[in-house]
């Protein structure tokens, strides 16, 4: 793409700097928006309107369009509309977003002014640019972007509407509905690009399963034990899960009828946990092999709670650790393996003390390891059930847990069972995975942008 002469071009027709508007060019196909978005875009920037005109592309059906096409004419159903706001460029700009359906297919979109159009309408959209999203092409409708109602409605069999289970729910997933109870919710103050600002995280349930959410527009009414119903939420990926968002343009209902919720987390097998790429709440059974160096009596860093090594953090260089309690340990089921993570409390349990313990017996023993130690004799070769929540990335799976105990059953039969079920070849006794490993920690790094995470991953 020679970016050089659309700057010229511009730059003429404008009657501003060819350097300057190369750079705006340059700056917005960084972000991966099409040239005639990013042209129009810069237009506007220098007061020059929409500017020119080109001929209105081949309508196309959904199920064709690929990243290779600049821009297309579609017509569709509107199967969900969402609201929000992101920062682009330095401004605050208020978008919907959702997805369209035909007969082909469906696509995503992001309009940039709002069209006026609602779930269950049959639009036709000339002028829309394509663009990659996660790897697929979404539509992108701006100020040249034209929308009319359709003169016929195209045949879909897609639900339209925003409701959603939890389980259905999908990070990407824009203008979803979803009804729940409240049943954790706390109230924080984070460090953002705006400063300090007050939001609500939790977790929320169904009958289907359960999920965190953060409310970036802290309302009294999502407290806990409170049923709700709540529309026009997005969801993004944290640590590996689904997570639900509520913005400023959110809908929160009470339901006069109590939302039933799902008590037992599904019970899966290692590998079939591990192939869904991530759950906020899962069982499994299985084998403890090792326990991982890193395990017992550790150190954290005050400013960010990662575990430090020999007094450095890797963020904030030499500080004073605290000390703290933890467990990292291989937990096999004979069709997989997987790191699960325990908490200074679960530590205490398996080890049969707290932290003023371990202390004292690394004292006596002059050996902080002694405490490990004392861990790796109680787990090793045991069978136990664990019950939290997994993450799986390029480092491996790993599943912090939030109950951990002795398992009565054999590992191999449960994930014989469940493979049964799922329809798989049974056999639970071949060769495990290797160590998937500890996941690498993320930045230190917390936003009041609905694009950012909600709050800082640290090293468990």
């Amino acid at each position: 793409m020679d970016v050089d002469n659309h700057a010229e071009d511009l730059a003429s027709d404008l009657g501003v700097d060819k350097e300057e508007v190369k750079a705006d060019l340059e700056n917005l196909l960084e972000y991966s928006v099409p040239i005639d978005e990013a042209k129009q875009s810069v237009r506007r920037k220098h007061g020059g309107g929409s500017g020119g005109s080109s001929p209105t592309p081949d309508s196309v059906d959904l199920g064709e369009i690929t990243t290779d096409h600049d821009s297309v004419t579609v017509t569709a159903v509107v199967l969900t509309v969402g609201t929000r706001t992101i920062r682009y460029q330095g401004d605050d700009i208020t978008i919907r977003e959702g997805e369209l359906a035909d007969e082909t297919g469906t696509i995503s979109y992001t309009a940039w002014t709002d069209f006026g159009f609602e779930p269950g309408d049959a639009v036709t959209i000339g002028n829309a640019g394509v663009r990659e999203w996660d790897g697929k092409p979404e539509l992108n409708l701006n100020d040249s972007s034209t929308v009319a109602m359709a003169d016929e409605t195209p045949d879909v069999d897609t639900e339209v509407g925003g409701d959603r289970s939890l389980v259905e729910l999908e990070p990407g997933d824009r203008g979803r509905n979803v009804e729940v109870r409240v049943l954790e919710v706390e109230s924080k103050t984070i460090s953002g690009r705006d400063g300090e600002t007050d939001i609500r995280e939790g977790i929320v349930g169904d009958e289907t399963g359960r999920l965190p959410f953060t409310d970036w527009d802290p309302r009294e009414e999502v407290a806990e034990g409170s049923d709700l119903r709540i529309e026009d939420v997005y969801v993004r990926e944290f640590r590996g899960v689904p997570s639900i968002n509520l913005t400023e343009f959110s809908q929160v209902t009470p339901l006069s009828d109590p939302v039933t919720v799902k008590e037992d987390a599904p019970r899966l097998s290692v590998a079939e946990a591990v192939d869904t790429g991530g759950m906020f709440d899962v069982e499994v059974v299985g084998n403890v092999l090792e326990v991982r160096d890193g395990s017992g009596l550790i150190e954290r860093c005050p400013d960010c709670g990662r575990v430090i090594q020999g007094g450095q953090c890797r963020s904030h260089g030499a500080v004073e650790g605290e000390d703290d309690l933890r467990v990292k340990a291989i937990l096999d089921d004979g069709t997989d393996t997987l790191t699960v993570v325990l908490d200074d409390d679960l530590t205490a349990e398996v080890y049969g003390g707290g932290l003023d313990d371990a202390l004292a017996a690394a004292q006596e023993a002059m050996d902080k390891d002694v405490v490990a130690a004392d861990i790796r004799d109680e787990l090793v070769g045991r069978a136990f059930r664990v019950r939290g929540n997994l993450s799986v990335d390029d480092y491996g799976a790993n599943l912090d847990a939030e109950t951990f105990e002795p398992a009565s059953d054999d590992p191999a039969d449960a994930a014989e069972a469940v493979l049964e079920t799922l329809g798989g070849s049974g056999d639970a006794g071949g060769e495990a995975a290797t160590d998937g490993g500890a996941p690498a920690d993320a930045d230190a790094d917390a936003d009041t942008d609905p694009d950012a995470a909600a709050d800082a991953e640290v090293d468990r």
